[in-house]
């Protein structure tokens, strides 16, 4: 009788040690969550302002305007302008 009472005591034990390591486990799991989720919060911000950016750079004034500043570059004349139709079967 008191060796069953022993090992119930052992099993009691054991049980309630990994109850105390499987809520650190857990809690240690919901931190990490959370600093995930913070960085994927910051990561989404850094997303935002890249796109900003980019579509600021890219702006088609802005291109015209250093295209013409910096490069010298000039609207050719409407009668150097060529068209070319590539709906006929492809280029020869």
């Amino acid at each position: 009788m008191i060796r069953i009472a022993a090992i119930l005591v052992v099993l009691a034990v054991l049980s309630a040690l990994s109850v105390v390591h499987l809520q650190y486990q857990s809690r240690k799991l919901v931190t990490l969550q959370e600093r995930e989720q913070v960085h994927t919060r910051a990561l989404e911000a850094e997303w935002t302002q890249l796109q900003l950016e980019n579509s600021t750079w890219a702006a088609p004034a802005r291109v015209e305007k250093i295209a013409r500043e910096r490069l010298g570059m000039l609207t050719p004349a409407h009668d150097a302008l060529v068209s070319v139709d590539y709906s006929s079967g492809g280029a020869r």
